[in-house]
């Protein structure tokens, strides 16, 4: 197991723009959202398949990279996406419905620079530790509906509740960034938007999947520290500092390696995102 990435070097927020509305893809890069995916699958009906590749491909651009999700690997669709894997631009390939390690491998022989494996079935979830421990994987995303929907299971709260420490467990095993949470589909509704998505963050996620670019500010917002956070972090830091390796405490409480591994994370997310 490796050391995991420094929680503030990571996207926190994934905005989906569909790929066949080329006149939002400007917008969506000028969001604020930490990464941008151009869609190529759920977002595009049948029909408009080839026309949203052309205008992902037409718009690619290396001094603004995006993030591109193709169709999965058991679509007619499939074959013709990993032409735009390997393109300047690209800066990941999300592959939906990623199930097994070969279909990961082919994204990457195609040229894609990373893969953001999106957990969608039950063999996705059965094979998560797999995927993630795969070279190439950056990380693995929860697609909550549609794997509800694979193992027909009703609500997003307790009964995902095993599911979604898998996909946490998988990527601390296999060193890589926490896991992305699954969507919230209300998009006036940023009660609900903040609770899904702290609810996430108290399970060791550490971003989510947004629609919309107004849900952008409280997905952030939950996941920036709280004052009360920095400045006990910044307490801990400073008297671990101060005190050159001998025993500290803090608040009371002894402070040793993982509470100043807390207070370092704490104070790197602060830093970014604030």
């Amino acid at each position: 197991m490796s050391a995991l990435p420094p929680s503030g070097t990571v996207p926190v927020s994934y905005l989906f723009v569909p790929g066949n509305r080329p006149e939002r893809f400007g917008k969506a890069l000028a969001s604020g959202a930490d990464q941008v995916i151009l869609d190529l699958e759920d977002a595009v009906g049948p029909g408009d398949k080839v026309v949203a590749r052309d205008a992902v491909r037409a718009s690619l651009d290396p001094d603004y990279p995006a993030a591109v999700r193709i169709n999965s690997a058991d679509s007619e669709w499939f074959e013709q996406d990993l032409l735009l894997c390997g393109l300047p631009g690209v800066s990941a390939v999300v592959l939906p419905k990623a199930a097994r390690v070969d279909e990961v491998r082919r994204v990457l022989d195609a040229g894609a620079p990373k893969v953001l494996a999106l957990i969608e079935s039950a063999e996705g979830i059965a094979n998560a530790f797999a995927l993630a421990a795969t070279a190439g994987v950056a990380r693995l995303m929860f697609g909550s509906i549609d794997f509800s929907v694979d193992l027909g299971i009703e609500g997003d709260e307790r009964e995902l509740d095993y599911f979604r420490s898998q996909l946490v467990l998988a990527s601390r095993l296999a060193g890589i960034a926490p896991p992305v949470d699954g969507v919230t589909t209300a998009i006036d509704d940023a009660a609900l938007l903040q609770a899904e998505t702290l609810r996430g963050k108290r399970f060791g996620f550490g971003g989510k999947l947004c629609i919309h670019p107004k849900q952008l500010a409280t997905v952030h917002s939950a996941y920036l520290p709280s004052n009360e956070e920095v400045h006990w972090a910044m307490r801990v830091v400073d008297a671990a500092r101060t005190a050159n390796g001998g025993a500290v405490a803090v608040d009371g409480k002894m402070v040793d390696r993982p509470v100043m591994v807390r207070a370092e994370r704490i104070l790197q997310a602060a830093s970014r995102l604030r």
